[in-house]
C-alpha cells in the first residue's frame, strides 16, 4: 500500500478496502455502503478512484501474478462485458475500450491464466477487437511457457510460429477452414476449462459483470481487485 500520504492521518486501510470490495463485488452504489462499517462513502470512492489514476491497484496485482516461478502451462482467451448506459458519456469510446458490437457496447477483456485459474495478464480492448490482434501484445507480458493453450479463435499461422520461437508449444485446435489441418495435445487441451471458470469468478462481481465505469482506468482497478482476491482466495 502507499505510504507516501500527508496531512491527516488516513482511514483504516483493512476497513476501506473491505468498503470498496463491498461496493464492486455487490455493485450497488458508493452512498449504500453501511457508514458504520466500512466509514464514509466519499472515503471510500476517493480511494478507489485515486489508487486507480496512480495504477495503485493495478501494481499489487502485478506483484501477485510474478511472485511464483512461470506455470508449465498458460491459458489465453476473452469475454465480452456489457457496457451501461452509464459507462457511455466518456469522450473517445475506444480509447476507454468501448467498441459496437452486433450486441450493442461491449468492452473486452483479455487474460492469461495458469492451471489454477488465477490470473497472470489482464488486457482491455472494444468489443469488437479480434482476439489474435492481441494476443501477442498479452502473451509477450508473461514470460514463455512451456504450452500455450487457447481455442480456435487463436488459430493463425503467425501466432504459432511466433510461440515457437519463444520456446512454447501451441496447444489450438486447428479451424474447420483449414486446409491441412493441425494436430495439438488433446489430453491438455480438456483442461482449457479452467480458464472459463475463471472468467466465471469475475463475473459473480456485478461491476466486472457489467461496466459502469466511464474511464478505462477506474474499470482497469476493478478488475485488478478482483483478480486480487482470486489470487487470495
Amino acid at each position: 500500500m502507499p505510504q507516501d500520504t500527508r496531512g491527516m492521518p488516513r482511514v483504516d486501510d483493512r476497513r476501506v478496502l473491505s468498503g470498496i470490495v463491498h461496493a464492486l463485488k455487490s455493485g450497488g452504489r458508493w452512498s449504500d455502503c453501511p457508514e458504520h462499517i466500512y466509514g464514509p462513502k466519499k472515503t471510500l470512492y476517493n480511494r478507489f478512484r485515486r489508487w486507480a489514476e496512480r495504477g495503485v491497484w493495478e501494481r499489487i496485482f502485478s506483484s501477485l501474478a510474478g511472485v511464483e516461478r512461470v506455470p508449465a502451462k498458460l491459458f489465453i482467451d476473452s469475454s465480452c462485458i456489457k457496457v451501461h448506459r452509464t459507462a457511455g458519456g466518456a469522450k473517445g469510446g475506444p480509447a476507454h475500450g468501448i467498441g459496437i458490437t452486433k450486441g450493442g457496447r461491449n468492452t473486452k477483456l483479455h487474460a492469461i491464466c495458469d492451471e489454477k485459474g488465477r490470473p497472470h495478464v489482464l488486457l482491455l480492448t472494444p468489443g469488437n477487437t479480434h482476439d489474435a490482434k492481441v494476443a501477442m501484445l498479452a502473451i509477450n507480458a508473461a514470460p514463455p511457457s512451456e504450452y500455450l493453450v487457447a481455442d480456435k479463435g487463436y488459430d493463425s499461422n503467425a501466432l504459432r510460429s511466433w510461440l515457437i520461437e519463444r520456446g512454447t508449444t501451441p496447444v489450438i485446435p486447428s479451424k474447420s477452414n483449414r486446409k491441412v489441418q493441425i494436430e495439438h495435445d488433446r489430453q491438455i487441451y480438456r483442461q482449457r476449462n479452467v480458464v472459463e471458470r475463471m472468467f466465471c469468478r469475475f463475473k459473480d462481481w456485478r461491476r466486472v459483470a457489467t461496466r459502469f465505469d466511464r474511464n478505462i482506468k477506474t474499470f482497469m482497478a476493478t478488475i485488478a481487485i478482483a483478480a486480487i482476491v482470486t489470487w487470495w482466495l
